[in-house]
């Protein structure tokens, strides 16, 4: 077995790598691959696991692997504050401000998203290090995948030193037993997602020390935590944004199609839909569908499947388009006829 030489380490000797997502984009099972195949097949230290909660889908995933010489122990269990390579399998998770953490000048950035470089550059607050971008959503659906393949084929390519076979051998052996149907579309995306990616070196040419990694700080702790446990703030659901939860889809509205039976209300349980006084189709005066706020649609599609007509189908989850065509649910004014908006 050839020695593998880490490209950078930090203070205690890891490599070490973070991946943020949401439950259902395969965030935990990449992290085992990447992890087994540095580990098991190229000599090196190492170890991965998960922080996730009991939600599942469309909640935050954390996804953690850290590599080192083969002849250190593995002493930390600690979440990765700081990596040196940060995936992000979700990009709405950058407009929630939770993806961005612990990035430095020394951080190479890979974000599934089909927007152009120097937009995410922005949105992510980088002066330096790498910034990769791959439209991994579309190139999954593409292969009959899921976006995790084609990030680890990106992320292997942005490491420069993990072994692209290492990981497929992984990939075969993980998935080809249980999913032997899925595993050619899974290889295919995987090196897709290693030849597409589109990697910038980003150089700051600002003269100022590089920013100290921000550590984010819980406002309350066992110092000040409520006696017994006391939720002062139990929040609200109408405060809540869960556009950072869906998994690339969602539903697009026609009006036109649109016979106002109510059932995407009833299916739908975050209550998304917008109803109001105006004019039906058959010029009744009544509570017509307005639209969708999509603040509150976290993708599951369940009211794709209740409508009885094509009024609602599914479509890519695209920012410019939910900003066009997201109805708030306050103080919303209805057509004065069903068809116009």
């Amino acid at each position: 077995m050839i020695a593998i030489s880490l490209p950078q380490t930090n203070d205690l000797g890891f490599y070490e790598i973070r991946m943020e997502s949401v439950g259902g984009l395969g965030a935990n099972v990449a992290g085992k691959i990447i992890g087994e195949a540095g580990v098991l097949r190229m000599g090196l230290g190492g170890a991965n696991f998960a922080s996730y909660g009991a939600e599942k889908k469309g909640t935050p995933v954390k996804s953690f692997v850290r590599f080192c010489a083969p002849d250190r122990e593995v002493r930390t269990t600690s979440p990765v504050e700081f990596p040196h390579l940060l995936a992000i399998l979700h990009e709405s998770l950058i407009r929630a401000g939770i993806a961005a953490e612990g990035i430095t000048h020394d951080t190479t950035v890979v974000v599934n998203s089909a927007h152009p470089a120097e937009e995410i550059r922005q949105a992510l607050g980088m002066c330096g290090g790498a910034l990769g971008s791959i439209d991994a959503s579309g190139i999954a659906a593409a292969e009959n995948s899921r976006a995790n393949m084609v990030m680890l084929g990106a992320m292997t390519r942005a490491s420069a030193f993990i072994d692209p076979g290492a990981i497929k051998e992984v990939i075969s052996a993980t998935l080809g037993h249980k999913y032997p149907q899925l595993l050619e579309g899974n290889l295919r995306a995987f090196d897709r997602g290693f030849a597409e990616l589109e990697l910038h070196q980003l150089v700051c040419t600002l003269e100022h020390e590089p920013p100290s990694p921000h550590r984010a700080v819980s406002p309350l702790g066992y110092k000040n935590a409520p006696m017994g446990g006391t939720i002062v703030n139990p929040g609200n659901t109408m405060l809540k944004d869960l556009s950072p939860t869906r998994m690339g889809r969602i539903p697009i509205y026609d009006r036109s199609q649109c016979i106002n039976c109510g059932k995407c209300e009833y299916t739908c349980p975050d209550f998304c839909y917008t109803f109001a006084e105006g004019v039906d189709h058959k010029d009744r005066r009544g509570q017509v569908l307005v639209g969708i706020d999509y603040r509150y649609c976290k993708g599951c599609l369940r009211c794709v499947e209740a409508c009885p007509t094509e009024a609602l189908t599914t479509g890519a989850d695209d920012e410019e388009y939910v900003a066009e065509h997201s109805f708030s649910q306050l103080g919303t004014s209805p057509p004065e006829k069903d068809g116009e908006r």
